[in-house]
């Protein structure tokens, strides 16, 4: 039977949108001090969370209509997620099955990396800000640094590769552990990135003056290693090096100074069905809603490109527009 190929979604400034982020869970297992206060959030009740069937129907519209070829899963914690493994079976099978990531806090993973890669999952970005495990309590509010290196070491033996690890330098925090992080990638065999921190805390605490820009971060990395540039893919977020004598590469992801929103490929589902077209956007499209009361895929799809029609240019971080989300970053996905 012929399949017509999808209609690729565009916005109006002609941005073809490949990548989804789907959010499984707005909760969370640590409380970082730059995302929740300490007590954590108001987590969405059970009947807000799209279901496995939910997700799935909405993956294969993406992929079936719209061109989606690759998908995130994040969260929260996207661990947290009952019968993940299955989930991600589930998408894997689809007939336009996507390439299927995670980026996770790590806590869990020693015990589910087999199982996620065995399902179909690819490859994992671990979140890391320090490898001190009392700057790991401070910053997390909980000592669980253990669980996250033995998640690295497994997600690495089951083949979820390359394994990246993320972390987010902050001025007097953990920016002195640029060059120790980088270092202990290196040896483990795992891909360094460092994030720019941006906006997105849930609490308003977040103060350029503490960020660390990607120029900062890469002159410390000089001082230490000769770096080779590597050609960017695409649209990928990451500028990419190479460590001079090795095959291990660092990346820089400046979303803050350098944003790269003129090559955005993304497009991202929260945990409770809606639809964001900016990480940083005003407005949501309700598909749960649409998927609650009937709507076929024809519905789904043009909700979908109706949405992608209204993203803006940029984030404008930095400009008298800008505007902050009234999601933070745990409830909207990474």
């Amino acid at each position: 039977m012929y399949v017509a190929a999808p209609v690729p979604l565009v916005d109006r400034f002609g941005r073809i949108h490949t990548d989804l982020r789907v959010s499984l869970t707005d909760r969370c297992n640590l409380r970082c001090a730059y995302c929740m206060p300490a007590e954590g959030l108001n987590w969405l009740a059970r009947p807000e969370v799209l279901t496995d069937d939910e997700v799935v129907r909405l993956v294969r519209v993406a992929t079936e209509r719209l061109g989606i070829t690759t998908v995130r899963l994040t969260g929260g914690e996207p661990l947290l997620r009952r019968g993940l493994p299955g989930l991600v079976a589930r998408l894997f099978a689809l007939p336009a099955p996507p390439v299927l990531s995670m980026t996770t806090n790590g806590i869990g993973l020693a015990r589910t990396a087999v199982a996620l890669r065995e399902a179909g999952l690819s490859r994992v970005n671990v979140s890391l800000d320090t490898l001190r495990t009392d700057r790991f309590a401070e910053i997390t509010r909980r000592d669980r640094l253990p669980d996250v290196l033995a998640g690295l070491r497994a997600a690495r033996d089951a083949g979820l590769s390359p394994v990246k690890i993320n972390a987010v330098p902050v001025r007097g925090v953990n920016d002195d552990e640029i060059v120790g992080l980088t270092a202990f990638a290196v040896e483990h065999g795992y891909r360094m990135r460092f994030i720019e921190s941006m906006p997105l805390d849930a609490h308003g605490a977040w103060d350029r003056d503490r960020m660390v820009s990607a120029a900062e971060i890469l002159d410390r990395l000089g001082e230490h290693y000769e770096l080779v540039p590597v050609r960017r893919r695409d649209n990928a977020p990451a500028e990419e090096w190479r460590i001079a004598g090795t095959d291990a590469v660092v990346g820089v992801i400046a979303s803050v100074t350098r944003p790269f929103c003129g090559g955005c490929d993304r497009v991202r589902l929260t945990a409770d069905g809606q639809l964001r077209n900016c990480l940083f956007a005003a407005e949501e499209s309700d598909l749960r809603a649409l998927l609650r009361g009937g709507a076929d895929d024809e519905a789904l799809e043009g909700a979908w490109r109706n949405c992608l029609a209204g993203k803006g240019p940029g984030h404008a971080i930095g400009s008298t527009e800008f505007r902050r989300p009234k999601r933070p970053m745990s409830a909207i996905g990474g």
